[in-house]
This record gives C-alpha cells, structure tokens and sequence, in this order.
C-alpha cells in the first residue's frame, strides 16, 4: 500500500481516497510492453480530500479547472518506469505536488515607489542612450 503524501501542514493525500487503475503502456519494455499492465491512472475526487477547508477547495477548483474533469476528478498518468510499482509512486507524488502547489496563495503585491537616485538612473541612461544615437546619425548639412 502506498504512503500518504503531504500536501500542507496536518493535511496529507488520503490514498484511500484515491482510485488507481492499470494499463498498457507505450515506450521502453520491450515483449513486456504488449502483455504487462503498468502505467498507471490515478483519479481522485476533490471533494474526498478530508481536511480540506472550504476555501482551499474552492481554490482548487478554480485553479485546477483545466484538469479536472465533469465530475470534479483530478486524473494523473504516469508510464515513464517498466514497474508498476515506481509508477504508482511516481503518480501519486505527482498528484500530490499539483494539488501542493494550486493551495499555494499567491502573495499579494504591494504597489512601490521608484526611488528618486531610480528615476535620476533612469533618465541618465535614457539621456545616454540618446546621445549614442545621435552620434551615430551622419553630420546634417547646417
């Protein structure tokens, strides 16, 4: 049975929750490949997350509505090992890092005042510049 992965402090994928079916899969496996079921499909329902506060499962509906499907189902595939197994891991960290970084808030940007030595800087260069393209135009006939 796989371990639970963590996805914020006190809260963890429940891997119960979490449903895996197999498959066969295409790449490296050689006569393996056309008989053994190993990649792996992991779906789980955003609403079975217990401990999931209402406004993280909200965010996560909105922040992950690209890849969930109709019923609100997060589904994540994984064929990159020959070993069920490892891609049942791999899965199931993948899962948990999407559902890790979507309860992530962004921080809230607080406006900012260029420094007056930012703006002197900025005319200086502006000023520079200007001259560089001056110098490069052919002398006028004046």
């Amino acid at each position: 049975m796989p371990h639970p992965r963590l996805l914020r402090s006190g809260l963890t994928l429940p891997v119960g929750a979490v449903r895996l079916s197999y498959a066969r899969s295409g790449g490296p496996g050689g006569q393996n490949v056309n008989k053994v079921e190993t990649k792996v499909v992991a779906r789980i329902a955003l609403r079975e997350i217990v401990g999931l506060r209402p406004d993280e499962l909200e965010r996560l509906q909105r922040v992950l509505v690209a890849r969930l499907t109709n019923d609100g189902e997060l589904i994540v595939m994984s064929s990159v090992t020959r070993s069920r197994e490892r891609n049942t891991a791999d899965a199931l960290d993948r899962m948990a890092g999407i559902l890790r970084a979507a309860l992530v808030r962004p921080r809230k940007r607080r406006p900012t005042r260029p420094s007056r030595g930012a703006k002197e800087r900025r005319l200086a260069s502006k000023k520079q510049r200007g001259e560089t393209k001056r110098q490069r135009r052919p002398p006028s006939n004046d």
